[in-house]
């Protein structure tokens, strides 16, 4: 009944109560009549699960281009036995490990045991990979926890402040700098180590320090020793993503600074600190969510080597350390790990992004 009230109120507005003013008012009986067979609750779930959809395919695409290269990175029988075994001990190595089945039937096992948690056995040390990664994760956790933290805490107010302030020597001097973005992150590392654990000598160089044991987690943070260790990777990590968070907010801060609705904030007689803070702040933040949301993604791209270098104890150093023996079912359960944080991040992205902007949710609402 309801629906047919809204056509009749649409098709009167139609007809001509008023040119003036028309448009404005079907779109506002077609957001009420949308809203009263749809709702926002099912929309946000509507646009939820498809986008659990995509992170499922994407998933199956990663797992499945992944196996199929590790299959080539070399036969990881030879890294097992000796080199007096024979040809004979060697096959049936192969057949118990399963390597000897065809690429399809290899995979749908992977992904089946994935689903279950379970990645198989690592060829180099003979464990269970789950509890391998159980035991290095929470390494990799709290250092790229430590790095995001860092990049947001610092680069989003030296953006700001590099766009509010960008005729002082400071700001020029922030602007300026590409010293996080043009040096790599194992040289940042190493000049680090350089100055901080030899010359100064204040801070270790490698390892995490004293943990403390909470059930299956092990945490440095509790300890003086795992605090010290945690700084050096953690701000070189973070270097990168900080420079370029703080580049892309001074980007945007000037160009929301531009636009007509902050010159009738300032003809109305607000206060800088309103016009900044609560109008040109909050839109600046809108496309910086999306980049900065995938740019801490990349942050567990950079672990790998930040963890090489340091020698953090957690999942990229192992991933190195299957990379070197051959070991296919380490290596593909880390990418699949990185896969999933990357899917993850994309779906929160989204919907902070549909939360925040509010045209998102009017073009949904009309388009249904």
């Amino acid at each position: 009944m309801r629906s047919v009230r809204c056509r009749v109120r649409a098709l009167t507005l139609r007809g001509g109560f008023g040119i003036i003013g028309a448009p404005s008012a079907r779109l506002a009986i077609r957001e009420r009549c949308r809203g009263s067979s749809t709702g926002p609750v099912l929309r946000l779930l509507a646009f939820v699960f498809r986008g659990i959809l995509q992170s499922i395919a994407v998933m199956a695409v990663v797992a499945f281009i992944a196996l199929g290269l590790f299959n080539f990175t070399g036969d990881s029988v030879t890294f097992m036995v000796t080199q007096q075994a024979t040809m004979e001990e060697r096959a049936e190595l192969r057949a118990a490990l399963g390597l000897d089945r065809p690429y399809y039937i290899q995979f749908a096992r992977a992904v089946i045991n994935a689903a279950h948690g379970e990645f198989g056995v690592s060829l180099r040390q003979g464990r269970s990979v789950s509890e391998l990664l159980k035991e290095r994760l929470p390494a990799t956790i709290e250092l790229l926890l430590a790095a995001a933290l860092i990049a947001l805490v610092i680069g989003i107010p030296l953006g700001v402040y590099t766009a509010l302030k960008r005729d002082t020597w400071l700001a020029h001097l922030l602007a300026g700098s590409l010293l996080g973005v043009s040096l790599p992150t194992f040289l940042i590392g190493i000049l680090l180590i350089l100055f901080f654990a030899v010359i100064l000598g204040g801070l270790p160089s490698f390892g995490r320090g004293e943990t403390v044991a909470l059930g299956w987690w092990t945490t440095g943070l509790l300890t003086k020793s795992g605090l010290k260790s945690l700084m050096l990777p953690a701000v070189t990590l973070s270097l990168f993503q900080m420079t370029l968070i703080m580049r892309l907010v001074r980007a945007e801060m000037l160009e929301v600074l531009r636009t007509d609705y902050i010159k009738f904030a300032r003809a109305r007689g607000l206060t800088d600190r309103a016009i900044h803070f609560g109008h040109a702040l909050k839109n600046t933040l809108v496309p910086v969510i999306t980049i900065t949301g995938l740019q801490l993604g990349a942050i567990i791209v950079f672990a790998i080597i930040t963890e090489t270098v340091f020698q953090w104890p957690g999942m990229g150093l192992l991933f190195i350390q299957a990379v070197t023996f051959a070991d296919i079912p380490v290596m593909a359960a880390y990418l699949f790990f990185i896969a999933l944080v990357f899917v993850l991040l994309n779906l929160v992205v989204d919907l902070l992004y549909y939360a925040v902007d509010p045209r998102l949710r009017v073009e949904r609402a009309v388009a249904y």
